[in-house]
């Protein structure tokens, strides 16, 4: 049975340390994964949140067009392509899907539709295209989107992620885990 897969990119797709070298590099910082505790970045950073923001948005192309795939979501997501519909659902700017799609071809990484909406808020992007389930990284999210839209959301185990979540997100640290979650779901006719 077809499912609609609403799918995040950053840190669920790509490295969720993707931005790290770029920041090590520019700020003088010698950061890893595991010291990344919140999502806001700017605490770390020696700057103004501005001059933060400033650095990102014009580092915005390179860092994506650079982004390591994470291991093993190519391998799911392409034996997913011909059961299910895979809609990207990403806070990217609308300017940046000429890099987002270059990157997916360039990865190999089938996609039905990419739907960059510029903000965090994914819900109304969730209903909109009636997903079934979620793939996310943020925690606030995931937490929305599954209490707004009433859909699991698996939510991929990062250091920045680990506050408490609910019955309906479910923790996964990889695709492989994450495959095996959903082939459960649809044998039990959820």
């Amino acid at each position: 049975m077809e499912k609609k897969f609403g799918i995040d990119i950053d840190g669920t797709v790509t490295s969720p340390s993707a931005i790290l070298p770029f920041m090590n590099e520019a700020f003088g910082l010698n950061l890893k994964l595991e010291d990344i505790k919140q999502y806001d970045l700017t605490p770390f950073v020696n700057v103004s949140e501005k001059e933060f923001n400033k650095w990102f948005k014009e580092n915005e192309p390179q860092i994506y067009a650079e982004s390591p795939l994470v291991e093993g979501a190519a391998d799911i997501l392409n034996k997913w392509k011909n059961e299910h519909k895979l809609i990207f659902i990403s806070a990217r700017a609308t300017h940046l899907l000429d890099v987002t799609e270059k990157w997916f071809k360039d990865h190999n990484v089938f996609f039905n539709h990419i739907e960059l909406i510029g903000t965090h808020h994914k819900v109304e992007a969730v209903k909109k295209y009636n997903v079934d389930i979620f793939f996310e990284d943020k925690h606030d999210n995931a937490v929305m989107i599954h209490e707004e839209c009433k859909i699991p959301v698996l939510l991929f185990d990062t250091p920045y992620n680990q506050d408490p979540i609910p019955e309906g997100v479910i923790r996964v640290h990889n695709w492989n885990e994450a495959a095996a979650w959903v082939e459960n779901w649809i044998k039990e006719g959820k």
